[in-house]
């Protein structure tokens, strides 16, 4: 081999010696940039998850706080939700609250809703308040001061019991023409305040009783005009048990008022079946 080949050969092997230093320090800086960007990751991986976190715990105690306002508020509304006479499940099984497909304008104010058969719905909380408020008018009246007036036959029977516990005479089938405003006839009656079942069935009664201008308490379904009631007492008038319901409330709040004494059958002897009814869907 030439002095030339091998000079040449030792600057290859001294230039490769040289080399590898140069790649191990480049490796080395490498590695150390990748550790260093891994732990700066790593950092902002932790940094986010401790930011998670403290969202989490925040939203968590927000969800607390929520929840327990939540809690006050029902417990508040609860405490200052009104005692019904009854329970609000006897209502519905008696129908009372159902009205028919017509609505007046005079009634709209007592109708919480349509069902989806398009008959009207009462506002039971407000049936309840009418009915306190009908009973506290009512019983300004002695028995000897009211007729009751019902010439509808799904209120015959709540009516008989009705005018039987109170004293109250009470017209079924048919109301005797005149008997309020002819003197002349022998069954003529002088009276302060005229009940009704039905403004518009029981339409000769209302009539007398505006003639001779003495108060009116009615029983005002839906579909009924006010015009000329002294005192509206909203619900059903179509349904016997809802009749029934009505009269049995007021007979027993007439007779706390009136302190008359008398005994109230239960309720299952104003409606029929009264065990086995269940609330309407």
């Amino acid at each position: 081999m030439s002095n030339k080949k091998k000079e040449e050969s030792r600057r290859k092997k001294k230039e490769t010696v040289e080399e590898k230093p140069s790649k191990k320090k480049e490796i080395k800086i490498k590695l150390k940039k990748e550790s260093t960007q891994t732990k700066t990751e790593l950092e902002d991986k932790k940094a986010k998850l401790a930011s998670l976190l403290e969202k989490a715990k925040k939203l968590e105690e927000k969800l607390t706080k929520t929840e327990e306002i939540d809690i006050k508020k029902k417990a508040k509304l609860e405490e200052e939700k009104p005692e019904t006479l009854v329970p609000i499940e006897d209502y519905l099984k008696s129908s009372i609250h159902l009205g028919t497909r017509v609505i007046t304008p005079d009634m709209k104010q007592f109708v919480y809703k349509r069902r989806a058969d398009g008959l009207a719905v009462f506002n039971t909380t407000l049936l309840d308040k009418k009915i306190r408020e009908s009973a506290d008018f009512f019983a300004k009246y002695s028995p000897q001061e009211v007729i009751v007036v019902c010439k509808r036959e799904a209120g015959w029977k709540p009516m008989e019991l009705f005018s039987k516990v109170t004293g109250i005479k009470a017209f079924t089938k048919k109301y005797p023409p005149g008997i309020l405003t002819n003197p002349n006839l022998e069954i003529f009656l002088e009276t302060e305040l005229v009940l009704i079942c039905d403004p518009w069935i029981d339409k000769n009664a209302f009539n007398d009783a505006l003639r001779i201008k003495i108060p009116i308490l009615a029983i005002c379904d839906t579909n009924n005009y006010t015009q000329g009631i002294t005192q509206i007492l909203p619900g059903n008038n179509k349904s016997a048990k809802s009749l029934g319901m009505i009269f049995y409330l007021l007979a027993k709040l007439y007779i706390e008022k009136r302190k008359l004494g008398a005994e109230i059958p239960p309720i299952s002897e104003w409606i029929e079946n009264w065990e086995t009814l269940t609330p309407p869907k």
